[in-house]
C-alpha cells in the first residue's frame, strides 16, 4: 500500500507565507506525478500545482506567480511554497501521488492525502 501525508497548514494573515509538505511512503517503485489540489467551502476542488517525474510543472491561473512547487525525489516528497497569501486562498489543501507500486508485479496507483487546512485572515 501507498500512504500520503500532508503537513504545514495553519492560520496566517493576508500577505504572509506558508509552506506545505507532502510525503509518500510504502511500496513505491516509482512516482510519475505529485501535486496539490484545494477545496474551499462551497466550491469545487481545483488544481493548485503539479509536477512530473521528468521535472515539468504546472499551476492554476489563480496562483499568478505566488506559489512554487518543488520536490525531493529521493524522499518522495513535494513542497508548496505559498507567498502573498490572500483570504481567497483559504481552503483544505490535498496532496496527490501517481506512480507504480511494487508487488508481485508492478501496478499503477493513485493516492490522496487527508488534507491540511490553510486559513488566511484579512
Amino acid at each position: 500500500q501507498v500512504q500520503v501525508v500532508e503537513s504545514g497548514g495553519g492560520l496566517v494573515q493576508a500577505g504572509g507565507s506558508l509552506t506545505l509538505s507532502c510525503e509518500a511512503s510504502g511500496s513505491i517503485f516509482s512516482i510519475n506525478a505529485m501535486g496539490w489540489f484545494r477545496q474551499a467551502p462551497g466550491k469545487q476542488r481545483e488544481v493548485v500545482a503539479g509536477t512530473t517525474g521528468g521535472g515539468s510543472t504546472n499551476y492554476g491561473d489563480f496562483v499568478k506567480g505566488r506559489f512554487t512547487i518543488s520536490k525531493v525525489n529521493a524522499l518522495n516528497t513535494v513542497y508548496l511554497q505559498m507567498n502573498s497569501l490572500k483570504p481567497e486562498d483559504t481552503a483544505v489543501y490535498y496532496c496527490y501521488v501517481k506512480g507504480y507500486e511494487l508487488g508481485q508485479v508492478l501496478k499503477i496507483f493513485d493516492a490522496w492525502g487527508q488534507g491540511t487546512q490553510v486559513t488566511v485572515s484579512s
